[in-house]
């Protein structure tokens, strides 16, 4: 099978996506449930699989069944990747949007699709959803190079489920430097009269409106951040638990574009 795609940038960097994997795991645990081995795939790893290892060990403390598979359409990185390897559980292999036939149960596809035109990342949504296993998901989204700032939508084998924002809140100085990391779908509609313009415009109010939280620190000032937003009107999707984690998570059709 040829694998679809175009040979991306290939940046890595070591924990540039652990915000995302720490959001993710609460939330595929009943995707790898007990049963055949889940296949998990992470596509366009780039030049070095760092960010693909640490995924396979953080997933494999719970499933030490499971087996992963990094993708990349470049046969040079496949090669260095080799290394890697772990008989069994962890393989590299050549392979794009088809998922080299795979059908998994999870992708993540991290700062791929950033890199196409928009009606090509459409075509890429469609057809990683159809390649999904039953019941399954893909992520895609896009993160700064040390991973301080990221997004991403998580996907069914049908539809767009939800918009994730996340930021370093160590780091954060505003909400708005979140519109430089929109996924594809998004970026271009950053204007006034699309959704997701408006989600960025209230968060940005809230945070300010927040800022005498900034005293008890900037986990405090985001907590208080989601509330305001949720007071108005905004679906805000994380529990008060996981408030203090510099996520903002929205159901897609509160965001898609107009």
């Amino acid at each position: 099978m040829r694998p679809r795609g175009n040979i991306t940038r290939g940046t890595t960097f070591p924990n540039r996506l652990r915000r995302l994997d720490r959001w993710l795991a609460p939330r595929v645990t009943g995707l790898l449930r007990p049963g055949t081995a889940p296949v998990v795939v992470d596509l366009g790893y780039g030049a070095h699989p760092v960010t693909t290892v640490e995924w396979f060990r953080r997933l494999s403390v719970g499933r030490p069944d499971l087996r992963m598979v990094g993708l990349e359409i470049d046969p040079e990185r496949v090669a260095a990747a080799a290394a890697a390897t772990v008989p069994g559980r962890l393989e590299f292999r050549l392979g794009g949007f088809e998922l080299a036939g795979l059908r998994p149960r999870l992708v993540r596809a991290m700062n791929v699709l950033r890199q196409y035109p928009e009606p090509e990342a459409a075509r890429a949504w469609h057809e990683l959803a159809a390649g999904l296993a039953p019941g399954g998901r893909f992520v895609d989204g896009t993160c700064d190079e040390i991973g301080r700032v990221a997004s991403w939508v998580l996907h069914d084998e049908a539809r767009p489920l939800t918009l994730t924002l996340a930021a370093d809140l160590a780091s954060l100085e505003s909400p708005a430097v979140l519109a430089e990391r929109l996924p594809k779908a998004l970026i271009h509609r950053n204007v006034p009269g699309e959704p997701v313009h408006a989600l960025l415009a209230a968060a940005e109010s809230a945070w300010r409106q927040a800022a005498g939280w900034q005293v008890f620190g900037p986990r405090d000032r985001w907590r208080r951040t989601l509330v305001t937003l949720q007071e108005a009107g905004w679906p805000v999707a994380e529990p008060p638990s996981r408030r203090r984690d510099g996520t903002l998570t929205v159901p897609w059709e509160s965001v898609a574009p107009g």
